[in-house]
């Protein structure tokens, strides 16, 4: 019971940004402190593993054991799990291009707009493990703060009413984030199974297919899936994708007064 009223009294985590805890990468070094060690290697390590094995996999003994270390010497710069991987995912998040703000111009918001939701759907494809871990952190790291403030001066440069600039930032990239970690989940799916994307959507149609209570559902999107085109899942992807961001243009643009 007492462990129990211990844990409840714990303030309840934030941000590894707002706790101060300042990166050690040897500074005051002791004599016991491990050598060869920075924060920067380590993360780029989690990143590295993160990418290959997943989420469910990682942990500290195994970065530990890929950077030929013993666990405790990670933990001379990182405090917790939790904390490396919110390192790990803004680390991610800097590889997303991000528009020159002087270029952002009111003609233009259409063509940034699109480029920046491609950037993010890109990163939740390429790194599938960042889909889950952006719903578990702040995510208030130097990158994402400065990818937050390029959706913001896009949506404002839209000239949508400032109470509706918030909906129209989560209409656009709430649907990109679904997207993205379904296409992310589904490529990482194909690794697992040792299957390119063809071979596993062939093989998955016609196990549909087979089924006699789903042939309904198949005679149904039968005509979409033709109209739609695309001889590739990736082809699919990629114009499903384009035509769902060219409606959420088109709302915004609805929503627009006259003349803006």
């Amino acid at each position: 019971m007492a462990k129990a009223a211990d844990r409840a009294k714990r303030p309840a985590r934030t941000s590894v940004w707002l706790e101060g805890k300042a990166p050690r990468n040897g500074a005051g070094r002791r004599s016991d402190q491990p050598s060869g060690l920075d924060r920067e290697r380590i993360t780029e390590a989690t990143v590295r593993l993160l990418d290959e094995e997943g989420l469910a996999k990682f942990s500290m003994r195994r970065l530990a054991a890929d950077l030929n270390v013993t666990a405790m010497s990670v933990y001379w710069y990182v405090d917790t799990k939790d904390d490396l991987l919110e390192l790990a995912l803004d680390t991610a998040a800097g590889e997303m291009a991000l528009p020159d703000p002087d270029a952002v111009t009111p003609d233009r918001w259409r063509q940034t707009l699109r480029e920046l939701a491609q950037e993010y759907r890109e990163l939740l494809v390429r790194h599938a493990w960042v889909s889950p871990l952006v719903g578990n952190f702040l995510n208030i790291g130097p990158n994402w703060i400065r990818f937050s403030l390029a959706v913001q001066g896009v949506v404002r440069g839209t000239g949508l009413p400032t109470e509706k600039q918030a909906g129209a930032i989560a209409a656009v990239f709430q649907f990109v984030y679904g997207f993205g970690t379904v296409q992310g989940h589904y490529i990482a799916r194909c690794a697992a199974a040792g299957l390119t994307p063809e071979e596993y959507f062939k093989e998955a149609m016609g196990a549909v297919s087979a089924h006699p209570a789903l042939e309904e559902t198949l005679h149904s999107s039968a005509d979409m899936m033709e109209a739609r085109g695309g001889s590739t899942v990736e082809e699919m992807w990629e114009l499903d994708f384009a035509v769902a961001l060219d409606l959420l243009v088109a709302g915004i643009e609805a929503t627009l007064e006259p003349g803006r």
